[in-house]
């Protein structure tokens, strides 16, 4: 197997413990996707080859969930499929794979006896359409192919059976059947070049082996409307196509599609056979697309994981360096960053944007600070000066005062120069945990990142404000940064550990600390105008490497804590529980790196480089071509939560291209810097996408 084409190979397919853990996924840019165990087992309730973003990029509904072909050869019979039921396995397709490969789209090979039969999938981009192919590679003049469609069409989120359900109505047309479910459901069509026979069923009881584990409903039912079948000749390049859609998509569209999902542009500049042969750079450049997607009315976002995350803004602005701007899309970072400006509400942009037509929540203290860092990172890469001059500086402006005199959920600016946020049931920073009424991390009082994050949009705020002229407001929030940053350094700094403080004033008692070693303290050493002062940063950034540094990212606790939680396992209460006590986060590899270089030097990068090193087998050993959301805590640091997270992607790939092999612009490393510029460093930054 090699890690960068995320090809699996036979022993690996008819290992089925093993194989059920490796998942594919398809994006088709406004939210919908196609995803799968690589045997094509379903295991969680997302799964499904048509999963349709009916009001994007949420709303989302399984629709087809699977095709279990049958292929007859000379009198025998072979069953390519594999389904999960309460006391087996039936059939056990696995066992005849011979390969699957994840790009340029996924692609299945049976052996069957001297026949190999090949199955290939893509989607339409910006259509909620998936086409399945089926081809005979090698063997006897033709086979024959029979396809039962396993059908629904259900909210991705919530599980059914044939009693809430029902059967559809199913109008059968010449190359076609549209199923109408009623209820709010959407309707959806098969297109086929095969024969259609009529012959409706319900296949009951699927087992979704993943949602058991979480300690969730585990069961559904599927619909089969009848069996699509069509004689396959070698080397018909066509085959037999079926096509699964919302939109007006035919089976002939399929040819039109594959080769669309062939075309690969460079997503970032080369800087060297080093940079170009590096084994992260390709997979990681190659899954960002999957996250920029369009809203309804056209606008970009980021959906923040799949399968079951939608768009969320702390996640976006985290991202947009490393989804966006390392990879040249400089259009969609603006389109982004403008399009999060009409949610911007007293002086907060959302924590998240809820289904169901729910208004946006703002229940985040952090996400409007990574706002303001995006947008200082845009500007260095694209010096597009009069964007941010004529429409993101009144709002950068709202935002900062708005901070200065204090927002909804406690969040203000203290007598002392640090920023306070936090009400009792509420959690506001990244740490975000609840189980029922249990807040598990609430770091109410002053964050440590938080503060690094304030003294950073700070410094933003009065360089844009001097750039622009605006003289009074640029000398009022230069001397509140100071202000801020004599503050953070008398009152973070933990001289019995070496290293910050997680959170002062706790509670919003004064003078109370929390001692917890996490690494939320890397911030103020890793972003562009770091709030710490210089002498610290090797302590910090020594004490994190040596207690929270893993092969797949940082823990959010150190082992020895009593709070500790080395797995990220057991029903969904147990895994929140985890989440930010001891498990391991992939996307805080980024600032690490970025800190590592600044404290360590120019020749530091290839240990920089070694920190990184534990996500080269993980690109093939969970959601093929992605980076998981966490980890455990404790070896061998098992990854879970979403297969494919954005941010676990775009920090550690922004760290390669600005830190390590610094072939796009790196963050300024000194709060010293006047002015925002453009990079003058010699380094290449991607031309404007």
């Amino acid at each position: 197997m090699r890690h960068n084409d995320a090809t699996i190979n036979r022993s690996r397919l008819n290992d089925l413990d093993s194989a059920r853990e490796l998942e594919w996924m398809v994006a088709n840019g406004r939210g919908g996707y196609a995803m799968a165990s690589v045997t094509g087992l379903l295991t969680r309730r997302y799964h499904g080859l048509l999963v349709a973003a009916v009001k994007p990029p949420i709303e989302r509904f399984v629709l087809l969930a699977k095709l279990d072909a049958t292929v007859s050869i000379n009198g025998l019979t072979y069953e390519l499929a594999s389904n999960d039921y309460p006391e087996t396995v039936h059939p056990r397709g696995y066992r005849l794979l011979e390969r699957f490969a994840a790009r340029p789209f996924p692609t299945w090979t049976w052996r069957l006896g001297d026949a190999v039969v090949e199955q290939t999938l893509c989607m339409a981009r910006g259509e909620d359409t998936t086409f399945v192919r089926y081809r005979l590679i090698e063997g006897p003049e033709d086979v024959r192919l029979s396809i039962r469609p396993l059908c629904t069409s259900r909210h991705y989120h919530r599980l059914t059976n044939y009693k809430t359900m029902g059967p559809p109505t199913a109008d059968v047309g010449a190359d076609d059947v549209t199923f109408h479910w009623g209820g709010g459901r959407p309707p959806w069509r098969l297109s086929h070049n095969g024969r259609f026979k009529s012959k409706p069923d319900w296949y009951y009881d699927f087992v979704l082996g993943a949602e058991a584990a979480r300690g969730l409903d585990s069961r559904q039912d599927l619909f089969m409307p009848g069996v699509v079948n069509a004689t396959v000749k070698r080397g018909d390049g066509e085959g037999l196509v079926i096509a699964a859609t919302t939109e007006k998509a035919s089976w002939r569209d399929a040819g039109r599609a594959f080769s669309a999902a062939t075309e690969t542009a460079p997503l970032v500049r080369p800087g060297g056979k080093e940079f170009a042969d590096d084994p992260l750079i390709g997979p990681l450049a190659a899954a960002t697309s999957d996250f920029v997607v369009a809203r309804a009315g056209g606008s970009r976002t980021v959906i923040a994981g799949y399968p079951w995350f939608g768009d969320w803004g702390r996640d976006t602005f985290i991202s947009l360096p490393g989804l966006c701007l390392v990879t040249g899309r400089f259009d969609d970072a603006r389109d982004i960053i403008r399009g999060y400006v009409q949610y911007v509400d007293a002086g907060m942009i959302p924590n998240r944007f809820p289904p169901f037509n729910e208004p946006p929540g703002y229940n985040t203290v952090d996400a409007t600070l990574w706002y303001l860092h995006a947008i200082d990172r845009y500007l260095a890469y694209t010096d597009d000066w009069e964007f941010v001059a004529d429409t993101m500086y009144p709002v950068i402006t709202s935002i900062l005062e708005a901070h200065e005199g204090g927002t909804r959920h406690g969040i203000g600016l203290c007598d002392d120069g640090l920023l306070k946020a936090g009400t009792e049931g509420l959690q506001l920073t990244w740490m975000d945990a609840k189980v029922n009424d249990w807040v598990v991390t609430p770091r109410i009082g002053k964050p440590v990142e938080i503060n690094a994050l304030w003294f950073n949009a700070l410094r933003i705020g009065a360089l844009f404000a001097e750039r622009i002229g605006d003289r009074a407001r640029g000398e009022r929030w230069a001397s509140a940064a100071e202000k801020c940053r004599t503050s953070f350094n008398a009152r973070f700094w933990n001289e019995a550990a070496g290293c910050l403080f997680d959170v002062v004033d706790v509670d919003h008692r004064s003078g109370v600390t929390d001692a917890c070693v996490r690494p939320n303290q890397v911030f103020a050493v890793s972003l562009p105008y770091p709030v710490l002062d210089r002498s610290r940063w090797p302590s910090v950034v020594d004490v994190c490497r040596r207690l929270l540094w893993t092969p797949m990212g940082m823990r959010t606790l150190v082992p020895d804590d009593g709070d500790y939680c080395p797995r990220y396992s057991g029903d969904m209460a147990a895994r929140d529980a985890a989440y930010h006590r001891g498990s391991v986060w992939p996307w805080l590899l980024g600032p690490f790196v970025t800190a590592f270089v600044r404290v360590r030097g120019e020749g530091a990068t290839a240990e920089a480089r070694s920190l990184l090193a534990g996500l080269e087998s993980h690109v093939s050993d969970a959601g093929l071509g992605g980076i998981s959301e966490v980890a455990d805590g404790d070896p061998p640091h098992g990854p879970g939560g979403c297969p494919w997270q954005a941010w676990s992607v775009a920090e550690p790939l922004r760290a390669l291209c600005e830190d390590i092999y610094k072939t796009h612009p790196a963050a300024r490393a000194h709060p010293a810097v006047s002015g925002p510029q453009p990079n003058t460093t010699g380094s290449v930054a991607p031309a404007r996408g």
